[in-house]
């Protein structure tokens, strides 16, 4: 199994409802465990239009589902608690992001892994450190490798490209 971390967040309706209807679905995920729930904290939102404060706690939790069934699994409880996705960073009833997923590190459109923003919003930070203090420094350790590695994928991939080109001049 592998050991993830969840950010839960709320600020529509009855926030705190929300953030344990979401705790007892993904406690009957099936393949997972919930295994460590921080305390619930009271955030101002980051972006967006004007809204209301967060109700904010981050999960530990192991699981068998792949990255993407894991992530499959958190939309289909934000759509089961009336979360609407119609203005980024906007108002929600409820909010599940995948911050770790074992020591898996990727960057694609759909999923990043650790969460992209994890290190800069004190919403998370809190909770985390709760629970698991020693992630953050590991999550420090690992964001910087996954952006120099892009870095270098890209740059083979553009030699790879203008190599191919030069061929084409040379034999065409």
């Amino acid at each position: 199994m592998v050991l993830c971390y969840i950010g839960l967040g709320s600020n529509l309706g009855d926030r705190q409802q929300y953030i344990k209807a979401a705790l007892r679905k993904m406690k009957s995920l099936t393949r997972t465990k919930v295994r460590k729930v921080s305390s619930i904290i009271e955030s101002e939102p980051q972006g967006g239009p004007v809204q209301g404060p967060y109700l904010n706690a981050v999960v530990e939790l192991e699981t068998d589902l792949g990255p993407y069934q894991l992530l499959a699994e958190l939309q289909s409880i934000e759509s089961a608690l009336g979360r609407v996705r119609t203005t980024v960073n906007g108002p929600r009833t409820v909010d599940l992001d995948i911050l770790t997923y074992g020591d898996v590190c990727m960057e694609e459109e759909a999923l990043c892994i650790p969460h992209p923003r994890i290190l800069e919003r004190e919403f998370v930070i809190v909770p985390l450190k709760e629970i698991a203090p020693q992630i953050i420094e590991k999550i420090k350790k690992t964001r910087k490798p996954v952006k120099k590695v892009l870095k270098k994928v890209v740059r083979k991939v553009v030699k790879k490209a203008v190599t191919k080109t030069k061929l084409k001049k040379r034999t065409g």
